[in-house]
């Protein structure tokens, strides 16, 4: 079978049962209790989210914006951005990790709509209206990556922002998020990844081509054991990484001239 065959097939069997990996959805359900826990399991979530809303917000101001969150879980980065003043919506297929950010959220009365739906199925109702569209820590635990990204870029305005990461696949990255955070430093509970579904920039960049976006800017998120601190390193993405990208074309105009800074 060709690799185009393989392609064909995986997005057939996702039409038919829908992007989803139940045992995903089961494991993050079982820890969605702890998910505001800032010393628990979703540890590094909280660590790293300074660096994600900043990465963010280098390319794209988020006061006023209408932002989609996918793969929200407990809503760590959906409040985030809303109280940076974004009209956010934030959506999941796990019910126990939106029940426990509806709970968080009316314990911090920060506002945020939360639905319970996948990302396809937003776009087929909602295509076109959002300002910006981030998918982090997601991409690496579904079937079909990209029918999550292909629905994200219908998702967004004609020159939005869409933000991407994901944990590249190679010797040095198993070693770190696999061997290294869940078995040795114990950052993650066993299991949370698996080698085979991280994806390797290429791969991703080639995606987003294919549905219509350009990259604008990429980044590593590196961590350090000794000072147990994370960090964004623009030349080493070998490992966990963002990417942000852009519609290429809307009509008969470019979406800006491709440095990644207009907002």
């Amino acid at each position: 079978m060709t690799p185009s065959s393989d392609n064909a097939a995986l997005h057939d069997n996702v039409a038919l049962h829908g992007n989803v990996d139940q045992a995903e959805i089961a494991k993050f359900d079982a820890l969605a209790s702890r998910w505001w826990d800032r010393e628990g399991e979703f540890k590094p979530l909280h660590d790293i989210n300074p660096l994600r809303l900043g990465f963010i917000e280098s390319h794209v101001s988020l006061a006023g914006k209408r932002v989609l969150d996918v793969g929200c879980g407990g809503g760590i980065l959906s409040e985030a951005m809303a109280m940076r003043g974004a009209r956010v919506t934030g959506i999941d297929l796990g019910e126990a990790p939106l029940s426990v950010a509806k709970l968080h959220q009316m314990e911090s009365g920060v506002e945020v709509d939360y639905r319970h739906i996948s990302v396809e199925a937003m776009a087929a109702e909602h295509a076109g209206e959002f300002d910006a569209v981030t998918c982090l820590e997601m991409l690496e635990h579904v079937p079909d990556p990209s029918s999550v990204i292909e629905a994200c870029a219908r998702l967004v305005k004609p020159g939005g922002h869409l933000f991407f990461s994901t944990i590249n696949r190679n010797p040095k990255a198993y070693t770190f998020a696999i061997l290294g955070a869940e078995y040795v430093l114990g950052l993650l509970p066993r299991g949370t990844h698996e080698y085979r579904k991280f994806i390797r920039p290429s791969e991703l960049s080639s995606w987003c081509r294919q549905h219509g976006l350009r990259l604008q800017n990429q980044t590593g998120l590196t961590y350090n054991p000794v000072s147990r601190r994370y960090r964004l390193t623009a030349n080493d993405v070998s490992v966990n990484y963002m990417v942000h990208v852009r519609p290429e074309w809307i009509g008969e105009e470019r979406t800006g001239n491709g440095n990644g800074n207009e907002k």
